[in-house]
């Protein structure tokens, strides 16, 4: 268990720290000795929105003018439009634009929040677009294709991404650890669509149980699983898509990566 010296010292970047898991996640470190920056719309230290390649730009530029970093968090995501712009490209730019202050830091982490979503078919040549970083492409492709498919598309090309990026030079040769939590259903605001309406509701307990913890989970159990990733306890654990999601990701997909 991560204790409060442990973190005391450590400067920790949060975005999406307004609300759901990012606050919880925020609240949690500093209840730890954290020094956190957290980043959202409003209602944070920064104040930035990485569905645009410019609100991108200023988050950065505002976090390195505040000096070095320890960690970051990329949570901020959630909502009903520019899935695909926030939750992927502003992911990815967030962690690649921010990896050269962090590899200067001590014991330097990451970690993006990705989704059970993730483990939904998708289109191939979004996900493509996506890991080929042309934005534009993989827009336009979702918007005749899958429009309401973008969440999971960007969360599973993140997974791609991270797994990917994480074992290189530039990440894991720089003594950096990046991993992916990918959370069930949470009782979060991005989430209150699905609790409201009692069959939408029903349906997804049904189709992605979570027979650990119940239906929704509690966003303090991610921020846990976050946490730990980002603390200087985690040294060996990297790549990783861990799924913080009551045991709906074994249910869905039982022991088919080991047959």
């Amino acid at each position: 268990m991560t204790s409060n010296e442990e973190l005391t010292g450590r400067t920790y970047v949060v975005t999406g720290s307004a609300s759901g898991i990012g606050a919880a996640t925020a609240t949690l470190l500093r209840a730890r000795g954290a020094e956190v920056i957290g980043c959202d719309l409003d209602n944070a230290e920064v104040h930035a929105d990485i569905s645009n390649p410019e609100g991108r730009i200023s988050l950065i530029d505002q976090i390195t003018a505040h000096g070095r970093i320890d960690a970051v968090l990329a949570i901020a995501g959630g909502g009903r439009t520019g899935l695909l712009q926030s939750n992927y490209f502003g992911t990815v730019a967030t962690l690649e634009g921010l990896r050269p202050l962090l590899a200067r830091g001590n014991a330097p982490r990451a970690v993006a929040v990705s989704s059970t979503s993730s483990l939904a078919p998708a289109d191939d040549r979004i996900v493509q677009a996506c890991l080929d970083g042309d934005e534009p492409t993989a827009i336009a492709h979702l918007e005749t294709h899958a429009p309401m498919d973008g969440y999971g598309i960007a969360k599973r090309a993140l997974n791609r991404w991270i797994r990917r990026s994480a074992p290189t030079p530039d990440w894991a040769g720089s003594g950096i650890a990046l991993n992916a939590v990918a959370p069930g259903v949470v009782d979060t605001p991005a989430a209150a669509w699905i609790l409201a309406d009692e069959e939408v509701r029903q349906a997804i307990e049904t189709t992605a149980p979570q027979p650990f913890g119940g239906f929704p989970g509690k966003p303090e159990w991610v921020a846990s699983v976050l946490c730990w990733l980002t603390s200087p306890e985690n040294q060996f654990v990297t790549g990783q898509i861990i799924f913080a999601d009551g045991g709906a990701e074994a249910k869905l997909i039982g022991d088919h990566h080991w047959q």
